[in-house]
């Protein structure tokens, strides 16, 4: 989409629509955020501790110096070491001060440096490998004075906002400056991962199998709040591989409990599983030696190493072919004990490096960046799962044992670290009565962000009157009364909740087998016309799921509800009932709603309600793309919901197609309930901090094209909010009695919007849900736009009120089910992509670089079924 600014008619120009709806001044252009409104007033008030430590920051000004190292492209680890080997060997330069480095370009000093303007280049010197020096030469510049003076006038409100851009330029940002001296000792003492600082696992033991474990560290970060900087500390953990030899971490990823039950050659799957997990990693040999060369594995040879040649050089400079066994044996005195075990391939696989398994050893301090086995997110989950108490005593523990203010660093640049956690006053806004249907007309009103259903019917229940079974669990796991017995309990309950099942099952058999899948389908279509439900018993984890979605849902327009075989098994009301709730959604009932005297007064005209969200690949994985879902609320309440969905290219944060998505989504609502919106409402997921301009500018732009490509003057004011999850702010009860749960929660409703939130931008933080597990963590919500002039009370209510009408559950859920609901259909999408021509239990994943398989290819294996586009497929 192309897009122009005329300066003197301060109108923007969309492709070929002229949109003077979007009439901006100069600096508008720029799409400055929306101040704040004034802070919210509605609910109760709650004492809270929130995990931030101020930080009291001098009035002065730092400098920022440019560093280029040669050569470049060394990890930030090498860098750290250079720039402190520089900084000790240069004491004409540095003198006895103390400056902080980010690991790439930016060094900042207290003092003033003796460099000429045209910059100094250094030459420096580590320690290498055989006692040999590994030579850098560091080019030092200086840039400009960073005035942390501003920072306090911006924070205090004496002058403008500019300053707290978190999209300036990284290194002339004072906030960047802060963090690079808060962060610079334990980038030096510790593993950082991003914004977290982990150490090895020298005291506990938590291994997640397949040569992985657990490594507990502290998230810490910087941010700008209300009159003052505060230091963001959290608990983390991660993954890592675990150091060990490699002929354990295969052991281990292979499930062999000793190396002596592969007494002959990798099978060629077991070779192919070990490559995949070991393929990118960094070992270390152990048969030089003190010497300790590290190599970066990309492969195993199909070979073992008794049969593994290479071209090997002699002395009267023939070349000659030699096995890797023969080579060790001659030129180490090794003999191998396990040369019918392959080699790993290192460096660059045409120049013909072989090692043996067994002199090779897993480098410490790897992060595993790839995706974890079910079971070991399970495990971890459980080595991480903390009570909200247990985790605020953990991190006041950490902050009393970082000792900020004995940190060199910090004192150079004269900082103060508060090692109390900020107390903030939060309010508990009231939970919204909902309205269910039957001949009570029943309300139900959420106690902790429950409610419950028992004696209440749907608001619109469905009547069904022709479904079928597709059991694909065998006889001897599920026996015929067993089926018998969870139709008849599911009709009981069905019947109770207001969407009667009148009959049993048209068809019920078993089945086996992705293959089934679709003849089974087609048969069922075009046997039983007015077939509305086909409810499908799994045996477990499977690939049948993923073909049942693509067949039901972008194939043939089907509805299907999924079943795990243990839950038929042993029925119990409240399985049954939950399932009740997904089945007269997808069929196209309403659930409950708002009660419509309580809702704020935006609904008083018009509404759709959008959410969206981008998920991306695995980090590691480049094949697979990104998927973008957007969905759009169908009717006034709002409870019904339609999906679009696409595909785009890996990574991108901007929803390339939002226009046309919007426009189908607009039609559609126009379609239902005959009215123009004449509000946009739109949660948006997935978004990164650095990137809230870019897609706030891109994405509104797209929202206003699918307007006027609708009607030259449709102009629907927009509400445009990120919705953010991945944040590590907590926040904790002040007082004991006022803990929820037997997490020791803070209540659902909570809700901050002073103290710790921005100075200036209309945000705010909002637990929404009753934790069950661990420490809630509040979403962040963060106006971009708002045409709708929405008070902070009014926004902060629709939103927590669209936290209920979640249709899966009598729960309360994290966000609001909008942008929920994307999330939903973004993970459906990645099943309509899975290939089902596969043996693993998920599938692989069609992408746009294998088998011929383009964007367009991708684009049509996520395209819904037109007989499912107007239902909520994807609860």
């Amino acid at each position: 989409m192309e897009v122009c600014y005329c300066s003197n008619t301060g109108v923007l120009i969309l492709g070929s629509y002229v949109c003077s709806c979007i009439r901006l001044s100069p600096a508008q252009v720029l799409f400055s955020l929306p101040q704040r409104p004034g802070y919210g007033t509605l609910g109760k008030p709650i004492q809270l501790l929130v995990n931030c430590f101020q930080v009291d920051i001098p009035k002065m000004d730092v400098y920022l110096y440019e560093v280029d190292i040669k050569p470049d492209r060394c990890p930030r680890r090498i860098n750290r070491e250079v720039v402190a080997s520089m900084v000790q060997h240069f004491k004409v330069i540095f003198g006895d001060r103390l400056p902080v480095y980010d690991g790439k370009k930016s060094l900042y000093t207290a003092q003033p440096l003796p460099v000429a303007a045209s910059g100094v280049d250094l030459d420096v010197a580590l320690p290498g490998e055989g006692g040999k020096d590994r030579p850098f030469k560091v080019s030092l510049r200086f840039v400009s004075p960073v005035s942390w003076h501003t920072l306090n006038e911006v924070l205090s409100g004496r002058c403008g906002s500019e300053v707290l851009d978190m999209e300036k330029p990284y290194s002339t940002n004072p906030i960047h400056a802060v963090d690079v001296v808060l962060r610079h000792l334990p980038s030096m003492k510790f593993t950082p991962v991003g914004r977290s600082f982990f150490s090895s696992p020298e005291e506990y033991d938590s291994p997640l199998g397949g040569g992985r474990e657990v490594w507990f560290g502290f998230h810490q970060s910087v941010r700008p709040a209300m009159w003052k900087m505060m230091l963001n500390i959290d608990v983390s953990a991660t993954a890592f591989y675990k150091a060990q030899p490699v002929i354990q971490f295969m052991c281990e990823v292979l499930d062999l409990h000793n190396i002596d039950e592969q007494p002959r050659s990798l099978p060629d799957s077991h070779r192919v599983k070990f490559t995949k997990e070991i393929k990118g990693l960094k070992v270390e040999v152990t048969h030089c030696g003190n010497i300790r060369r590290r190599y970066k594995v990309c492969n195993v040879t199909r070979r073992p190493a008794m049969l593994q040649t290479f071209p090997q050089q002699m002395e009267n400079g023939l070349t000659i072919e030699r096995t890797v066994a023969d080579y060790f044996r001659e030129k180490y005195n090794l003999h191998l004990k396990y040369p019918h075990l392959p080699c790993l391939q290192a460096g660059q696989e045409q120049k013909h490096t072989y090692l043996p398994l067994e002199v090779c050893n897993i480098v410490s301090g790897q992060r595993c960046i790839k995706k974890l086995t079910d079971n070991q997110t399970s495990m971890m989950i459980k080595a991480t799962a903390r009570s909200a108490p247990d985790r605020q005593d953990e991190i006041s523990r950490l902050v009393r044992n970082a000792h900020y203010n004995a940190d060199p660093f910090v004192q150079e640049f004269q900082f103060s670290v508060r090692d109390e956690m900020a107390q903030v006053v939060g309010r508990i806004l009231p939970a919204p009565m909902l309205q269910y249907g039957g001949r009570s007309r029943s309300v139900a009103t959420p106690s902790q962000g429950v409610w419950d259903m028992r004696g209440k019917q749907f608001h619109t229940g469905v009547e069904i009157t022709m479904w079928a079974i597709a059991c694909f669990a065998t006889q001897r796991q599920c026996r015929v009364e067993v089926l018998k017995n969870f139709t008849d309990q599911l009709r009981k309950i069905s019947k109770d909740a207001g969407m009667p099942i009148q009959s049993q099952p048209c068809f019920c058999k078993y089945v086996q087998g992705t293959d089934s899948v679709e003849p089974m389908f087609r048969h069922l279509k075009n046997t039983y016309t007015g077939l509305q439900l086909i409810v499908v018993i799994l045996p477990g984890k499977t690939p049948v799921y993923a073909e049942v979605k693509r067949v039901g849902d972008t194939l043939l327009g089907m509805a299907t509800q999924c079943v795990q075989v243990k839950n038929v098994l042993k029925t119990s009301p409240q399985t049954l009932s939950n399932l009740c709730l997904k089945i007269n959604a997808k069929l196209g009932g309403i659930n409950n709603i708002l009660v419509p005297h309580q809702r704020p007064s935006v609904f008083q005209q018009p509404v759709i309600f959008l959410g969206a969200d981008v998920t991306h690949p695995p980090a590691g994985d480049g094949k697979k793309p990104s998927i973008v879902a957007v969905v759009g609320s169908m009717d006034a309440h709002p409870s019904r919901y339609c999906a679009t969905v696409r595909v785009q290219r890996a990574r991108q944060d901007v929803i390339q197609d939002l226009a046309c998505m919007v426009r189908e989504l607009l039609i559609q609502f126009y379609k239902s309930t005959r009215y123009k919106p004449t509000r946009i409402i739109f949660y948006r997921d997935g978004v990164s901090e650095g990137q809230f301009r870019q897609v706030l500018y891109c994405e509104l732009l797209a929202i206003r094209e699918a307007c006027l490509s609708l009607e030259v003057d449709y102009q629907p004011g927009i509400t445009y909010a990120v919705v953010q999850k991945r944040h590590h702010t907590r926040l904790f009860c002040s007082d004991r009695t006022e803990r929820v749960g037997r997490s020791g929660n803070i209540p659902a409703g909570t809700t901050v919007d002073t103290d710790i939130s921005h100075p200036y931008e209309f945000d705010f933080f909002l637990c929404s849900h009753a934790g069950i597990q661990g420490t809630s963590r509040p979403s962040h919500y963060l106006v971009l736009w708002d045409d709708n002039g929405f008070s902070a009370d009014d926004f902060q209510l629709l939103t927590y009120q669209l936290c209920h009408t979640y249709v899966r559950c009598t729960r309360s859920v994290s966000i609001p089910a909008p942008a929920y609901y994307a999330h939903l259909v973004a993970f459906r999408a990645r099943y309509h992509l899975v290939d089902k021509d596969h043996d693993s239990a998920e599938g692989s994943h069609l992408s746009g670089q294998s088998n011929g398989r383009d964007p367009q290819t991708l684009a049509r294996a996520v395209q819904i079924h037109h007989d499912a586009l107007s239902t909520m497929y994807f609860t």
